[in-house]
This record gives C-alpha cells, structure tokens and sequence, in this order.
C-alpha cells in the first residue's frame, strides 16, 4: 500500500454562498428592508470580530457572475462553531431575502509534505519560522478589500493517471515543481487550502486572495500547465468576487461599488475592521502569505501550492522608527506593546525627548529581518539568488545581508512597500542556512534603528561613536545586547538592533545626556535620515 502522507488539522471552514432575492427585496416595504440591513450588518460584523467564539475570522465579499451575490466566509476552530454561526444567521431579517446557493466545508491542513520532523516530533523539533509558517496555515488571516477566487479540487484517480498509485517520493517531487511556480507569485497571491476529504464533494477548497484580480487569472491559469494540475487535477466551478466591510452592506443592496472607502462614524475610532483596518493587521501575516497549492517556501501539500509561500497569522507587528519601537508595537498604535505601552505613548514619550521615533499611521516600509549564523558568504550567496526573483515586485525595496560586528550570526534584512510582501519573503527567508532567530523576539523589548546610511567620510568615526555607546550600554540596567550590523555590499549601510528586559530598560538610555549627544551628532554624519520602519 502507498504511503498516506500525515496530517495537521488546524481551523474549521464554512464558504456560504447566497443569493438574493431581488423581485422580494424590490417589494418589501422600506421599513423591513432597513431591518434586514441593520441585522445583517451586525450579524456579519459580529463574525468578523468573533464574538461567538475563542478565535477564527470571518469575512463578507461580493460575488460576480450568476453563481451567489456574496460570500460569507468563516473560519473557526470547530465544526460546532460553524454549525451555530449558519443558525444564527437564518435568525436575521436579512435571512428571508436570501438563498443559500451552494456551501463548502473543510478544514485547513499542513501534510508531512512539510517536515517530518514537525510530525516525527513534534512542534519544539523545528526552527521558529517553520513553526510559525505551520501556524499560518492551520489558522489563516484573510486579507482586508482583496479580492477572492475559490474553487475545490480533487487529485485524479483515473486509469491512466491516479494520484494515490504514486509513490511518496514522487509525489513530493512533482509538488516541489508545482511550487516553484507558485514561487514567482509570492507578495501577489495569498491562498488558504482547507482539506475536505470527507467534508464535501472534492477533497480541497482552495481559496486565492489578490488586490489584483488578473495575477489570480495568472496563476491559475500557469498552474494548469505544470504536471502536477495537468495530469492530476480535477476541479470544480470557480467564484471570484471582492471583500467589501459589513458597514457597507447598505450600499451593496443598492447597487453600488463596495468597498465605498467610506469610514463609518462608529469605525472611525480605530475599529479593527473600519476602513483600511482589520484583524491583526492585514499585511500581517506574520509567516508568509500564500498557504500551500503544493510546494511552497516550507514545504508541500496535496493540494495545490500557489503562492509557494508560507501562510500566517499577525504576532503583532511592532514598529520602529530612528531610534526605537516596542516589541508587539501595532502599525496603527491600536495595540499594546510588550510590557504594556501603546505605540503611541512611546513615540509621545521619545518626541519629549527630542527623539524621532517614526510616523504614528504606517507610511512608510515593512522589513523582515532573520538571523542566521551561517558563513556570510555561503549566506549572501543564497540571499543573492532569492532577491533576483524579490526584484520582479514593485513592492520590493532591498534585500541584503549584514554582518555582526561584534556577535557571530548575519543579519538577512527583506523591506518592502507592504506587510504581506513582507511576511510572504519571510517565508522563503526562514529556509535559509541556519537560521537562529526572528528579529523582535529575542527578548522582553526590543529596538531597531535602520536606514543608517554613513557619509563615506565619517564611517571609520561613526564606527568609533557607537563602541563607545556600546561600552556605555554595557553598563546598563536591563541590557541584553546590541549590535551594530553592516551591509555586506556597503560599508557604509548600518542598522543598529538592541535588546532590553523591558521598555523602560531602554527608554532609561534614551533619556541619558549621551544618548542625547549621539543623536544630535548624528545628524551631521548620516547622509539620510533613518527612515520609519515596521517589523513585519
């Protein structure tokens, strides 16, 4: 008997396709018709903050063609869960002008494609970005306003060509090439595959998130020409549409484009999911963005690895600007740093110290930064072949290596125009050569200066100025490390990153004279200013 591969089961999915009743929703009167839009709304605004359960998501899209007018779309951790938010929502007055045109079920999954040691062994067998990227995949975010194709998929068991005749090995191998396709799409496409073996009619729900509709068209439509889709895949009907927020409900009934971009004056304060906000910070899954179609940055699996990069979940961006930003910092200030302060109450509190700490709303970059303890030029080497595929995006800004000055372990620094490109590079990243660790969590709170870009004539004296910073941190409460890294192609491109128990560890260096006296010095030796920063 051919080996079965195993499995990792993660969050529950339910893809509900309705329809409306349009000639019903004409004739209703115009008070009923405002019931059903206030109760649906707060029906679908409840799902997307899960209130009806411990964790999940939940998101609401418009649906084009004869198929469905919208997608209601949920993830949560059981099928209970599931099976209640269906019931709960036929409770609606928006219920009645609706009709359920087909559903799937299925449950997201990572396949011993991935690691045997994560199976073997367990979760604590593999390193930090592998355990993270899994993470993603077994409880995915759902990107903000993107658009959504989704369509099941099975693996042919013809005569001819029957997927589960294969032997392992061969298997693995033909989704290894299945992702390198996939590969030229990461920071493009996001995809979440949900296993239905069992659940429903196919044995996959693949679903594609893009803020570009045509690079879906694209993909799908590459995919189909490699091996491992033309011989063996088998697929269902497609559903494309759009992410519009339950705010806009309204709108959508009425004939209009959703997402109207509007802010909703109860969103208006900040609410996780008003306009350009949502859960965890879109961008933001933390490892990667593309789930597995088959091979991606991690790994494979039975299904169909589009993106080839890892899926993931938000572990709290944190920003940081000239001088500092707090391990667990949001991009928007909505959530708490690591030991309690908000993003904002830092910068407020570094702006009294004359202190730049980077613009409070994300307009700027989002870097990935790993560390390895690989040979720099075995390091740079992989790097150098990874950020020839980076520069065919316009959201890549560079990608480099620095080395230690004084600790043995490089620094591999991705930045990108947005979190998801970010995180979807992370994904390839974390496969590098002995990778030790992911900046930001190495410690209690944690600072990264970047953009430190040395006038030629004063790179031998800035080099000099922060040893002496350096012996004045060593003597410091709370100091854990810092380290001054160099890009290995430019002496004279720096990022300083420092390690600390707690904030108020570091913002105790931040408020001495020299720490003062350095910044202003500074001014005079960089050639730009240090630019704002997220870890993504």
């Amino acid at each position: 008997m051919v080996e079965a591969p195993q499995t990792a089961e993660g969050w529950f999915s339910l893809h509900d396709f309705r329809s409306i009743d349009w000639d019903a929703w004409r004739e209703a009167p115009e008070s009923e018709r405002r019931r059903a839009i206030e109760e649906g709304e707060a029906f679908l605004k409840h799902r997307e903050l899960v209130a009806d359960a411990d964790d999940g998501e939940s998101a609401l899209f418009s649906v084009l063609g004869h198929k469905a007018d919208f997608l209601c779309l949920h993830f949560r951790p059981s099928l209970d869960d599931l099976s209640a938010i269906e019931r709960r929502f036929e409770d609606t007055a928006l219920a009645k002008f609706t009709e359920r045109e087909t559903s799937y079920v299925s449950v997201t999954e990572v396949s011993g494609y991935v690691s045997d040691d994560y199976f073997e062994e367990g979760a604590d067998a593999v390193d930090e970005g592998l355990r993270r990227y899994i993470e993603g995949k077994l409880k995915p975010d759902i990107p903000d306003e993107e658009y959504v194709s989704f369509y099941p998929m099975s693996k042919r068991r013809g005569e001819e060509h029957n997927w589960y005749d294969l032997e392992f090995e061969e298997r693995a191998e033909l989704m290894a090439g299945h992702g390198e396709v996939g590969k030229e799409y990461a920071g493009k496409i996001k995809q979440v595959i949900a296993s239905s073996v069992g659940f429903d009619e196919h044995e996959w729900g693949v679903t594609l998130f893009g803020a570009d509709p045509t690079d879906i068209k694209d993909i799908v439509y590459e995919m189909r020409f490699d091996p491992a889709s033309s011989r063996y895949g088998e697929f269902g009907d497609f559903y494309v549409g759009r992410r519009f927020p339950p705010t806009d409900l309204d709108a959508f009934l009425a004939g209009e484009t959703v997402p109207t971009g509007r802010v909703p004056e109860e969103d208006s304060g900040g609410h996780p999911h008003g306009e350009g906000g949502h859960h965890g910070d879109d961008e933001g899954s933390h490892h990667g963005e593309g789930g597995g179609h088959g091979d991606d940055a991690h790994g494979r699996g039975e299904g169909h690895d589009h993106s080839g990069a890892g899926g993931g979940s938000a572990h709290g961006d944190h920003p940081h600007g000239e001088e500092a930003g707090g391990e667990g910092d949001h991009p928007h200030g909505e959530e708490e740093a690591g030991d309690g302060a908000s993003g904002e109450d830092i910068r407020g509190e570094l702006a009294d110290l004359d202190i730049y700490a980077g613009k409070p709303h994300g307009e700027d970059v989002y870097a990935t930064v790993l560390y390895s303890e690989a040979d720099v030029d075995e390091l740079f080497d992989e790097v150098e072949g990874l950020r020839g595929n980076f520069d065919h995006y316009g959201t890549h800004v560079k990608t480099a290596v620095y080395e230690g000055r004084h600790t043995d372990r490089a620094a591999v620094v991705s930045i990108w125009d947005t979190a998801s490109a970010a995180e979807t590079a992370a994904g390839f990243l974390s496969e590098l050569p002995d990778i030790v660790a992911r900046a930001g969590e190495e410690s209690g709170f944690g600072t990264m200066g970047m953009f430190y870009t040395v006038k030629p004539d004063y790179q031998s004296e800035f080099v000099e100025t922060f040893d002496d910073v350096g012996d004045l941190l060593g003597e410091m409460d709370g100091h854990v490390e810092t380290d001054l890294m160099v890009n290995t192609e430019d002496e004279n491109d720096m990022f300083i990153a420092s390690q600390w128990n707690a904030k108020e560890d570091a913002m105790a260096f931040f408020r001495s004279d020299e720490f003062s006296e350095t910044v202003q010095w500074g001014r005079d030796v960089l050639a730009d200013r240090p630019r704002h920063v997220f870890l993504a």
